[in-house]
């Protein structure tokens, strides 16, 4: 009997210092979350080589180590997902909200409610269109429009360089996700140009920045139109997806556009195969879209943190590049922009 209670009495106690211990390191991990900035990053989803590099950046921006605790959650391409996402960082009272939205409009409610519970928003990459501008903090990211405009002058440069007639130029574009700032932006760079230099703009229609479905837009407008010169593409994974579509079809993808060659140009400078075609000339464009937001958005709160007031707009500086050396720099709004040659 007297062994049946001391072997009780022992589990018991067992028990209880395993108790302790787990309140104890509960109580440790919650005072060193305490300590931390809480932020809830609300991305669109990974559809490209840019999303994920700009996933990457902002995770390792937002880690512990350095000061702050992170509650990601990755919106699959849906805005429903991220307007959820958003409505559970107000319900754990996060210090901050940082979004990467889908498209422009169609977040007036749910930044609303963020406002009312007092947690500042930091829009990321793209924009969103709301009636009340205060809705957010602050934005940063790149001014897309511009970089349609680089391309547009790059192409226009090197056409005249090389006595192409602007008659003979005809341009389809692989749009981007409709609605997005990158498309708004690059779309409207080229539509632009085109009416100002007399360029032929063919067809339009969305790739959705994915490797697929550029790939099957490029081999839609091959059988449509026997005169393509010219291939815009809103992003390097719409651009690999036309020239495999491109070369399927038994055409060469190059700059020689007087002579049966077809153009292909580009947005971001972050996947290696786009680069790697770039260099070969395959790829005769690219305008950086630099994805590496996450110290810029860290910045950006620790401004807010000691009281400070950020610029409303942030625009990350970026780069063009080619592999032909034909044009060293272009002029766009009165500023001049050098072109970095890949070799």
């Amino acid at each position: 009997m007297l062994a049946l209670v001391l072997l009780l009495l022992s589990v018991f106690t067992a028990g209880c210092g395993s108790s302790a211990i787990n309140n104890q390191n509960a109580d440790v991990e919650n005072e060193v979350t305490k300590d931390l900035i809480t932020v809830g990053f609300s991305q669109l989803g990974a559809e490209s080589d840019w999303r994920s590099t700009n996933t990457e950046s902002m995770l390792e921006a937002f880690s512990q180590e350095n000061g702050y605790n992170l509650i990601y959650k990755n919106g699959q391409q849906k805005q429903s997902n991220q307007i959820t996402a958003i409505r559970m960082f107000i319900q754990q009272e996060v210090n901050y909200i940082v979004l990467a939205p889908a498209m422009e409009t169609g977040w007036d409610s749910v930044l609303g409610e963020a406002k009312e519970a007092g947690i500042p928003v930091i829009i990321v990459d793209r924009r969103v269109d709301v009636a009340d501008k205060n809705l957010y903090s602050c934005w940063v990211g790149s001014d897309f429009e511009l970089e349609g405009k680089k391309v547009a002058a790059w192409l226009k440069a090197f056409t005249e360089k090389r006595g192409i007639s602007a008659d003979d130029i005809h341009i389809v574009n692989i749009q981007g996700t409709i609605g997005s700032t990158a498309q708004i932006g690059r779309s409207r760079g080229l539509a632009n140009a085109a009416r100002a230099n007399g360029w032929d703009i063919l067809d339009e229609v969305s790739g959705d920045f994915t490797e697929t479905k550029g790939r099957e837009v490029m081999a839609s407008f091959l059988r449509k139109y026997d005169n393509v010169n010219v291939v815009y593409c809103e992003n390097d994974n719409e651009a690999i997806g036309a020239i495999e579509a491109i070369e399927n079809a038994g055409k060469k993808v190059g700059a020689d556009i007087t002579n049966g060659e077809i153009m292909v140009v580009s947005f971001d400078g972050v996947n290696q195969e786009a680069i790697n075609y770039a260099k070969e000339g395959k790829i005769a464009c690219i305008a950086e879209c630099n994805p590496h937001h996450g110290p810029r958005v860290s910045s950006l709160i620790k401004t807010l943190n000691s009281g400070g007031i950020p610029d409303k707009f942030n625009y990350v500086s970026e780069k063009l590049y080619s592999s032909f050396d034909d044009i060293s720099e272009i002029v766009v709004d009165g500023s001049t922009y050098t072109i970095d040659e890949l070799e």
